[in-house]
């Protein structure tokens, strides 16, 4: 295959202004060893000694304390497990525990899974979500020919998670390409640019989806617009590689977040898709990722090969979080109970859409901001351009992301109003 000489910017934007770009195996190379804007950010965070400083750019759930907090009803199932003289800590198997598995793949694909009663789907506890795009970036590798390592491309949205480039890479999957995602000057997703990109994608590449709750931006793809795409990749003959990290957060119905997945394995598509229950059950210091592989035919090859890369990478997975997470979905009581925090977690992140879209109006700050309620899950993109995010960190002390993506939840009662001021600000000062 051919490899265009363009280069990508962290966004994964050619230096020309074209998303559809290409990293070179050099970019690649810098791209991998650089600091990423993430982590740049917290440490200038960290060394600000501002007063009023405000950090937006986390990954996790924050409740209206500013903290990352456990769920009740985690809380309850841990301390049950902690005296439950038939629970004993031993390591699980190399593909995780076996009820785990089976209600994380339960979660993504329903209970009536045709895939799952044809016995064509494989489901592998990793250590968190990166882990499990690590394993599905190696798996990659020989799905397509058991005696011949694939080498095609992969394809991840613009902008898309600064840390999925360098997953693959440290996969040694160097060709990774951008395309069209998110539209800056209409503030939504670009469908027509998003498949101009894709048709010209070759045969065989992969292409990295947000099943739901996209991170940075918060704007998911409709149903309609999942329908179009899906077609595309069955008559292009590409291979979806869906994420998703926070099933329940976007919508607050775990069917509803999962439809994508559903839907496209209802179509006789093999696909890969990578879960996270860390975000959903609040187990950040106990990452608990699902690697599921769904296959047109039984194969216990990908099985075999899954087992092999596990032994390599991280022998067995944890048994605490994914043992929480098993206990509550097998359990209808605690399912409904969880289902009722995570529906309050959902109302709360809305909530504060609308209020922050809301003040915005009220302080006649330029532009419309009805694409705040459009968006859904934990992460929102303001629109903001690169001059104005600049603005609020360092006149400000509130730190975006790139783009002016930012963690919504990171917003409460005590930094609302000065957040909403500094928007503001960066808007009209730059007038």
């Amino acid at each position: 295959m051919s490899r265009p000489g363009s280069s990508m910017d962290e966004r994964g934007v050619n230096q020309n202004g074209d998303p559809g770009g290409h990293l070179s195996a050099c970019a690649a190379n810098n791209h991998t060893a650089a600091v990423s804007p993430q982590t740049r950010l917290l440490s200038a965070f960290q060394t600000d000694t501002h007063a009023r400083k405000v950090y937006l750019a986390g990954r996790e759930y924050y409740g209206e304390e500013g903290k990352t907090c456990e769920l009740l009803l985690v809380g309850k199932i841990k301390q049950q497990l902690s005296i439950d003289p038939t629970f004993s800590p031993e390591y699980p198997p190399s593909l995780g525990l076996t009820e785990f598995t089976r209600r994380a793949t339960e979660v993504a694909l329903g209970k009536s899974s045709q895939a799952v009663m044809e016995n064509r789907v494989l489901g592998v506890q990793t250590p968190g979500f990166t882990a499990a795009v690590r394993l599905g970036a190696e798996l990659l590798k020989h799905w397509f020919d058991a005696c011949a390592a694939w080498s095609g491309m992969v394809y991840l949205s613009s902008p898309c998670d600064d840390s999925l480039a360098g997953i693959f890479q440290a996969a040694g999957i160097q060709d990774i390409r951008a395309y069209y995602y998110w539209d800056d000057r209409q503030r939504c997703v670009c469908l027509h640019k998003l498949l101009e990109d894709l048709e010209g994608a070759p045969e065989q590449s992969v292409v990295v989806l947000s099943a739901s709750a996209h991170h940075p931006t918060g704007a998911d793809l409709s149903q309609n617009q999942w329908a179009v795409i899906t077609q595309l990749i069955m008559r292009r003959r590409l291979f979806p590689f869906l994420l998703l990290p926070a099933q329940g957060l976007c919508y607050g119905d775990l069917e509803r977040d999962a439809w994508p997945v559903q839907y496209c394995a209802s179509q006789g598509m093999e696909l890969l898709c990578a879960q996270s229950f860390s975000h959903c059950f609040g187990l950040y210091g106990e990452a608990v990722g699902h690697l599921l592989c769904v296959l047109k035919h039984n194969s216990l090859r990908l099985s075999v090969q899954a087992d092999k890369i596990v032994r390599s990478l991280w022998a067995q997975p944890s048994v605490g979080g994914a043992q929480v997470v098993a206990t509550v979905l097998s359990n209808p009581g605690h399912l409904a109970e969880w289902q009722g925090e995570v529906k309050r977690i959902v109302e709360r992140c809305m909530l504060i859409r609308h209020i922050l879209r809301e003040r915005l109006r009220l302080l006649g700050t330029p532009g419309c901001w009805d694409h705040l309620t459009q968006q859904g899950g934990l992460y929102c993109c303001t629109g903001l351009t690169d001059q104005q995010v600049d603005f609020l960190s360092k006149r400000r002390h509130v730190y975006l992301l790139p783009g002016g993506c930012l963690n919504i939840s990171a917003i409460n009662g005590r930094n609302l109003d000065y957040i909403t001021e500094s928007i503001h600000l960066a808007l009209t000062a730059s007038l």
